[in-house]
């Protein structure tokens, strides 16, 4: 009866997860996995103590951490600020485009996709409405780069996230990027390609230059810089000089917390507590719970997975991995696929494709990936709609393009 229980709730939770927007009042992705996660409580699925210890400490602290450094980024101004000196150097719209693209890729993969696509819309819009430039142009241009910048990153989203902390990598940042940021670069030349084919009479057209803001508080943005120079001091340490903790990895925890610590130590910590995306950590805890109580239910150790480690193979993983996530999202997809594919002896290629596969999802639909609905979003708030269609047209043709890169070079690694 637990069994049944279990997996009834799971199935409604992915079933109004993928539909939820046909809703009348279409509820939040973490108000779902609330709901949830309490249904399998009172159901009895799940017992308290199991439902507690089912949530992931390390995967929370990574993720709490990465969202602070994202809150005082915004609260501080100055990413914003980084980022306009940078775009006010474009000439024409076609540079201005690429720099959106990299920038975007470059924040995303090291402060996750959803700090960018918040951070970056308002300011977009802003350039759109000095430059001349369409503001749908740069909106996709900021999309496409945050989730194809996002996959060589073990924090550049919770997918990814995921896979690295319950993967077995012992050193996931160097794993990450090793494998899957040359495809990566690829990809990001896709995206450049496409933009151009959609926008090509005015590719080389000169564009205006737009006012940059200053930072706001240089307080902050001391605390951020000496963060991100913590982070990139502690793995550089690991890489080069791995002596110094022999036999040993850096957690992604102790990595992520140490840039958190001066935040949390400054005089602004109840105002940048107060802008953490705390639904993220939410949804990630009910999650948790929810996937305790399929796991709790048996259903997974009965269940074949891909097959045989033989037969798992780089494009089934990718490709199943792409069109799940345009019906369950790609956060709770992952969480289902993983013990599928430990179970089944699935190597680090393999798990690397189903980040990367998961993570490429976004670029086919706007409904691929949740940094997308905030873009899209985020737009309507301030007059500007990205149709479904609009993104679907350039998105589907860079994500199939995609997905034969990133398949080729996990097949040749």
């Amino acid at each position: 009866m637990g069994t049944d229980i279990a997996l009834v709730i799971a199935l409604v939770v992915f079933l109004l997860i993928a539909f939820r927007q046909v809703l009348p009042s279409p509820p939040a992705i973490w108000q779902i996995m609330v709901g949830g996660a309490v249904a399998m409580l009172l159901a009895g699925a799940v017992t308290p103590v199991a439902a507690i210890t089912a949530i992931d400490l390390e995967v929370m602290i990574v993720l709490f951490s990465v969202l602070l450094l994202g809150a005082a980024l915004e609260e501080s101004g100055w990413l914003a600020a980084f980022a306009g000196k940078l775009l006010g150097r474009a000439g024409t719209t076609g540079a201005l485009v690429t720099l959106v693209v990299v920038l975007a890729a470059v924040g995303a993969a090291v402060l996750t996709n959803d700090t960018i696509a918040v951070i970056g819309t308002p300011l977009l819009l802003g350039y759109a409405r000095h430059t001349g430039i369409r503001p749908h142009l740069l909106l996709l241009a900021l999309a496409f780069g945050i989730t194809t910048g996002s996959a060589a990153s073990p924090v550049g989203n919770p997918q990814n996230l995921l896979v690295a902390v319950h993967g077995g990598f012992s050193e996931p940042f160097v794993q990450f990027f090793t494998a899957l940021a040359p495809p990566t670069a690829i990809a990001l030349v896709l995206v450049c390609a496409v933009l151009y084919a959609t926008a090509r009479d005015e590719w080389g057209r000169p564009c205006g230059r737009a006012a940059v803001s200053a930072a706001e508080d240089r307080v902050l943005v001391g605390l951020v810089r000496l963060s991100l120079l913590t982070v990139v001091l502690l793995l550089a340490v690991r890489t080069f000089f791995p002596q110094i903790f022999p036999g040993a990895a850096i957690p992604l925890a102790a990595v992520a917390a140490s840039a958190a610590v001066p935040f949390l130590l400054s005089g602004r910590r109840t105002v940048l507590l107060r802008s953490v995306d705390w639904p993220t950590l939410v949804f990630f805890a009910a999650m948790f719970v929810v996937m305790e109580g399929v796991r709790e239910s048996g259903v997974l150790e009965g269940a074949p997975g891909w097959g045989s480690p033989a037969a798992l193979g780089v494009p089934a993983v990718i490709a199943t991995g792409m069109i799940a996530s345009q019906v369950i999202s790609n956060v709770p997809f992952v969480a289902l696929a993983l013990p599928l594919l430990e179970q089944a002896g699935a190597g680090p290629e393999t798990l690397l494709a189903l980040a990367a596969g998961s993570t490429i999802a976004g670029n086919l639909t706007i409904l691929g990936a949740a940094s997308n609905i905030i873009i899209v979003q985020g737009a309507e708030r301030r007059g500007v709609t990205l149709s479904f269609g609009a993104f679907m047209r350039p998105g589907v043709p860079l994500g199939i393009a995609q997905a034969v890169v990133y398949t080729a070079w996990l097949v040749m690694v």
